[in-house]
């Protein structure tokens, strides 16, 4: 081994992960090394979507390395490829899904549907395959979000699956899609529970990465049939700083703990109102509450999104913010907050798996 593929290897080993807070060579992201007449070639594969993250990194080490002497060239390629939940269990009907997250509130009205379809096109942003279901039986709202128009039908693919739909680039599965748009769903818990179900294991997921799924709000059948018969990987919290959601939310997190589902973070909305005349900001519902409930349950506050008439208006019109502006000021929240979000997976998947330990009896 040459003195600069040595010193080479000393920096990236020294040099962190910026989402898995790793280093790169012990988290095992390095999958290439070559060092020949001055020139250096590394391949990268990270655990989880990279395309947020590839070019700082890019540009972090060859910056590093081209104070190596006798480095004259650094090339540097990333790549990814997303782990598999530990939680996977062999249900055939979701062997084509990686991680299930499920994004959940106490309580309505805080958001969680803006949040649950605006995460996935993040998600997607970042350059992962995402799926999105709406498991609120009772008003399904996701088709109208991702501008399905009324009348869409999934497409059988066989006499017991069908295809999902497929919106902005996501799969996508509601209610909606299978219902006329006025019909309400006079059904008792668990009937929706039961099509809840039917729902996940009746579509044709195609080999994604995450899939997210849109929770009715409270802690009833439908929930409890998702951590029962689905392995989520983790949820993620929707609130706003006001005390009642706050306190409502509390009970979704102590539901999916009882059930010994992860939390991976919490998304404050609403955080402050910003006037469209004179640009003052006001906390109007309260500040500070996400990140008190992060802290209380040792879990993240992974992003805070103003009260804004933006995000309510492209998300009403079947363009939310992520797809809208791509670029804009919301989308690069939402951007961070999947990046947090897919890092902190990341780190859960790649953990080594417990083991129960054996119980010997032995006679004296």
């Amino acid at each position: 081994m040459s003195t600069i593929e040595v010193q080479v290897k000393e920096i990236l080993g020294h040099l962190n992960d910026p989402l898995v807070q790793t280093d790169l060579v012990s988290a095992g992201f390095v999958k290439e090394l070559q060092v020949e007449q001055g020139q250096v070639r590394i391949k990268l594969e990270l655990n989880y979507p990279s395309t947020g993250v590839a070019e700082m990194l890019k540009s972090d080490i060859s910056n590093r390395l081209s104070e190596v002497e006798g480095v004259d060239k650094v090339t540097v390629e990333v790549s990814h490829q997303v782990l598999a939940s530990q939680s996977r269990q062999s249900i055939p009907a979701m062997s084509g899904v990686k991680n299930v997250i499920a994004v959940a509130s106490g309580k309505g009205g805080v958001g969680k549907s803006t949040t649950t379809v605006n995460l996935a096109l993040a998600m997607a942003a970042e350059g992962a395959k995402v799926g999105i279901l709406d498991a609120d039986i009772y008003g399904p709202s996701q088709g109208m979000m991702l501008g399905v128009d009324e009348g869409v039908r999934p497409q059988p693919f066989d006499e017991k699956t069908f295809n999902p739909v497929i919106a902005h680039g996501l799969q996508s599965m509601s209610m909606s899609y299978l219902i006329e748009e006025n019909t309400a769903m006079v059904w008792r818990g668990p009937m929706a529970a039961g099509a809840l179900q039917q729902l996940l294991t009746q579509t044709r997921w195609q080999d994604l990465d995450y899939l997210f799924i849109d929770m009715p709000p409270g802690t009833g059948d439908i929930q409890l049939t998702l951590s029962q018969k689905v392995p989520v990987s983790g949820a993620v919290i929707v609130t706003t700083p006001q005390d009642i959601a706050l306190l409502d939310a509390k009970k979704g997190i102590e539901m999916f703990r009882k059930v010994d589902i992860p939390v991976l973070g919490v998304v404050e909305n609403m955080s402050t109102h910003i006037c469209s005349n004179c640009g003052h900001n006001e906390a109007v519902f309260g500040d500070g509450g996400g990140a008190e409930i992060a802290e209380l349950y040792e879990t993240e506050l992974l992003g805070q999104l103003p009260l804004s008439m933006t995000i309510r208006q492209q998300v009403d019109s079947g363009e939310p913010s992520v797809a809208a502006d791509p670029e804009g000021e919301y989308a690069m929240i939402y951007r961070e907050v999947a990046r947090k979000l897919a890092g902190r997976l990341a780190q859960r998947n790649a953990a080594p798996a417990q083991v129960i330990p054996s119980i010997v009896v032995e006679e004296d």
